[in-house]
């Protein structure tokens, strides 16, 4: 084993402690305070190498030291309203000492308090019938599956997805993990708003369609939704098969770190589960992917892999499972227990100083409640109960005034709702017919702006002729989903598969709410292209013309 690892990061939620052995009450309030604001910095959660120097040299520990050690650890915790699980212990081997010593990897993580519970999302990926929905049936109710499916019956929204077994919408389902960190889901809670206290950690799984007739639905969850994480499920006994490459392509596109669950193990002989293990290994090593694939074996792997994955954006790891023998099920568990945030508190505060802005992806009619919006508040920004806001762009380009009535976040009554954060508002009886998905709701001091056209810097990723002008595509940019028309390519005549350049679209239908710099995907069949918003371009004087144009056809 290498006895040195990295040096200690000023910043960030990692902590490296020689030993923590009888410090003197003085020295004991330091540490705890120097505890805090660790936990500050990983939004709830630290993790202490005990044992370790602060210039990253392993020196280890006797058994008695680190008792002592781990006890002031807890009794540190406790002050600061946390509590402590041990990861790992490992030992170092140092040929001039015969006494064993060893270091501890220890996570700390702070007690829910007022629901500040520390939330990721995750979206699911994955080919049709390779196990997406059965595997998250398993993970949030706690049961095994029985080989046909009935573990999944739970997350389907329709009757033809019953039906037919294929996701056709986009569900989400929820797993907590308590301070200590054990499993909180369905098996010992009734409801979610329970699940959501008793958790200080939550993932969000994200259920996306695997048929590619539901491609655009996918593409929506991932542009809309903000995942932090992307899982993408792949069967052991089909390989690399139909839209899998799509959506890896997809998540890479959008730079969505990526990790891999190679299901239906049981299914297979360990021949056939090392032969598709080895496929994936050789996709993700190819010149355009270039990741570093990991294969999780043990518990020691999947702390590792958690901890690398967070800091490269090369690291992906690969889970062997089965979700009806629960074969390495607790690797994954694991995984999701330890994996960190992707932004730091310092980083999130600073978004919160920012105006409101929240993207509606869902419309809803509740009896006895009114109008409700589900959707996600963007990366700035606080939205409190009782707000007034405004929300559009309408088709005539018209910001309409509403008020925040309440708010639900993971099905239980929230009073603030923080930047990155998904939740339901209701909304009373503002009028649901004037809403759409793909509006924004944002603060009235905002002085929202309205987009007909914009430009655009892009990579033409696959097209069969040639591209140019006039040609329509479907454009993905956040939670907006219009066709587009190409109005213009800046210094070129036409584009070919692989090239770059400007491109200037204009929306047929309504105007839109853009920013400059958001991420924007575009599709037309077997047409592909990504890039960013460049510039937002003002409204011609024709805009109504265009309207009433398209009204008449």
């Amino acid at each position: 084993m290498t006895p040195f690892i990295p040096f200690q990061a000023e910043e960030g939620n990692i902590e490296y402690k020689l030993k923590l052995v009888n410090p003197t009450q003085y020295r004991f309030e330091h540490l705890a305070t120097q505890l805090k604001w660790r936990l500050q910095e990983g939004r709830g959660e630290a993790v202490y190498q005990i044992g370790v120097e602060d210039n990253g040299l392993l020196v280890g520990l006797t058994e008695e030291d680190m008792t002592a050690s781990l006890n002031t650890l807890r009794r540190m915790a406790e002050k600061v309203g946390a509590d402590i699980t041990l990861l790992r212990e490992r030992e170092v081997d140092y040929e001039s000492d015969r006494a064993r010593r060893k270091i501890a990897e220890v996570l700390v993580r702070k007690v829910p308090d007022d629901q500040q519970f520390l939330d990721l999302r995750v979206a699911v990926l994955g080919n049709v019938d390779s196990g997406k929905s059965t595997l998250l049936g398993v993970l949030t109710q706690g049961e095994l599956d029985n080989g046909r499916g009935r573990a999944r019956l739970n997350l389907f929204r329709h009757l033809h997805e019953i039906q037919t077994g294929r996701t056709s919408s986009i569900s989400f389902e929820i797993l907590g993990f308590n301070s200590k960190g054990e499993v909180v889901n369905y098996s010992e809670s009734r409801t979610a708003e329970e699940i959501c206290e008793s958790s200080s950690k939550m993932i969000t799984f994200i259920d996306l369609a695997g048929h590619y007739k539901y491609l655009k639905t996918t593409i929506f969850g991932l542009t809309s939704y903000c995942p932090d994480f992307a899982m993408l499920v792949v069967g052991a006994n089909t390989g690399i098969a139909g839209t899998t490459r799509e959506h890896l392509g997809l998540a890479m596109a959008l730079k969505v770190p990526i990790f891999i669950v190679v299901s239906k193990v049981d299914l297979c002989g360990t021949v056939t589960v090392e032969k598709t293990v080895r496929q994936l290994e050789k996709v993700l090593k190819q010149p355009g992917c270039n990741k570093v694939p990991m294969l999780v074996a043990s518990a020691d792997d999947a702390v590792t892999a958690a901890q690398r994955f967070a800091q490269s954006a090369s690291i992906t790891p690969i889970f062997t499972l089965s979700s009806v023998s629960g074969e390495n099920l607790d690797l994954l568990k694991v995984f999701f227990n330890i994996l960190p945030p992707l932004s730091n508190s310092k980083e999130q505060e600073e978004l919160m100083q920012q105006l409101t802005e929240f993207q509606v992806d869902e419309i809803y009619s509740v009896p006895d409640v009114g109008t409700v919006v589900g959707g996600t508040l963007y990366s700035s920004g606080v939205c409190r109960e009782g707000d007034r806001l405004v929300v559009g762009p309408t088709d005539e380009g018209q910001f309409l005034r509403l008020k925040v009535c309440s708010m639900q976040r993971n099905r239980s009554a929230c009073r603030v709702l923080r930047a990155g954060q998904a939740a339901t508002l209701a909304l009373g009886t503002f009028d649901r017919s004037l809403l759409r998905k793909g509006m924004v709701m944002v603060s009235p001091k905002m002085n929202p702006t309205i987009c007909w056209r914009f430009e655009a810097a892009i990579v033409l990723l696959f097209h069969a002729k040639t591209f140019r002008c006039g040609f329509q595509v479907t454009v993905h940019v956040g939670n907006v989903r219009q066709t587009a028309t190409v109005d213009g390519l800046l210094g070129k005549e036409e584009l070919r598969t692989g090239e770059r350049a400007v491109v200037c679209f204009r929306f047929l239908k309504h105007p839109e709410y853009l920013r400059v710099g958001a991420k924007l995907l575009f599709r037309e069949g077997v047409t592909k292209g990504i890039g960013h918003v460049t510039h937002l371009l003002p409204s011609q004087n024709n805009d109504q013309n265009h309207k009433a144009h398209q009204n008449h056809n």
